[in-house]
């Protein structure tokens, strides 16, 4: 997006712009801004604009918004059908509990995505801090995943653009130079398979805060009115769809489902290791039908397995 300035007279009409291809064409999208505008004023009706020209070029491509998403009165006993079979408690875990569950969720959450940390090794960091022979950007996500779980336990803060930057700054704060900060315009996400076969394209960095806005919105005006498990699928899926920043999604993703069903007095959950092809698979399904029961599904089945975990150790 730029700012285009057309003179007339004396005047200068100033319009946040931003090309797009539709249908083999390059098309131009403006918003009016204002008259003779400069310094802080114009930032600040520019910040505000960018959000409905992303819309505004979504609309003139035919995409429908994601978070539009209305689930069906038969969506919706089918997922509560879902919900009762799993006899999902609503319980307060112990602090030997929380320990145990924060070990296992920073081993997974950080495995999925490459990292070379144990679960053995997770138990000496975190409890002894002892330090293992691997890299220390694995070492220091370990901490700061542990860290984010920890924070979610105790703010009372809901789905929003600073909540988001939060949890990214505290899991890679000693990792990586863009902790806190979204993609920058220009830097686009592809993500692809063992094959090279790319399976997920992220937002054009353009509209990323802006589909942030609207997922904060959809977040606020759905959250007294499906399950929680509900809105922590579809946030999360709608997230990861997003990925708003140049790496970390994953993590922040599954930090910020468990935020979700914190602040509705639901236990959290742990997407394991085990479960990686299932879990991209129920990502995969969403972003491509808005699929949801693969991502319930598999929630509901990490609950039972929570449980079990729990009474093992």
């Amino acid at each position: 997006m730029h700012i285009e300035i057309k003179k007339e007279g004396k005047r200068r009409k100033f319009y946040l712009t931003q090309s797009f291809r539709s249908a083999g064409k390059v098309k131009k999208a403006r918003i009016y801004l204002g008259t003779n505008l400069a310094g802080a004023k114009l930032s600040s009706l520019r910040k505000g604009a960018e959000p409905l020209l992303a819309s505004k070029i979504r609309a003139k491509l035919s995409i429908r918004s994601p978070f539009e998403t209305v689930l069906s009165k038969s969506e919706l006993d089918e997922l509560k059908a879902l919900e009762a079979k799993a006899k999902i408690k609503i319980t307060h875990l112990s602090e030997n509990e929380w320990q145990k569950f924060t070990e296992a969720f920073t081993f997974s959450t950080n495995a999925i995505e490459g990292s070379s940390i144990s679960p053995h090794e997770v138990v000496d960091i975190l409890g002894r801090g002892k330090w293992p022979d691997k890299p220390k950007g694995d070492i220091s996500e370990t901490y700061g995943v542990a860290k984010a779980i920890d924070f979610t336990r105790k703010t009372r803060e809901h789905v929003s653009i600073p909540l988001i930057l939060k949890l990214h700054k505290i899991v890679f704060e000693n990792s990586k130079p863009f902790a806190g900060k979204l993609r920058s315009v220009g830097v686009e996400v592809v993500v692809a398979d063992g094959r090279g076969n790319i399976v997920h394209r992220g937002a054009p960095s353009p509209q990323i805060r802006g589909l942030l806005i609207e997922l904060a919105h959809w977040y606020s005006k759905n959250r007294k009115k499906y399950s929680p498990i509900v809105l922590a699928a579809v946030v999360h899926n709608q997230f990861e769809n997003i990925h708003p920043f140049q790496d970390g999604n994953g993590r922040v993703g599954r930090i910020l489902l468990n935020n979700i069903l914190l602040r509705h007095n639901m236990p959290p959950i742990n997407i394991e290791l085990r479960n990686q092809r299932e879990y991209y698979a129920a990502l995969q399904a969403y972003e491509k039908e808005y699929n949801l029961r693969p991502t319930m599904e598999l929630m509901l089945r990490e609950y039972r397995g929570l449980r079990q975990m729990l009474k093992k150790r």
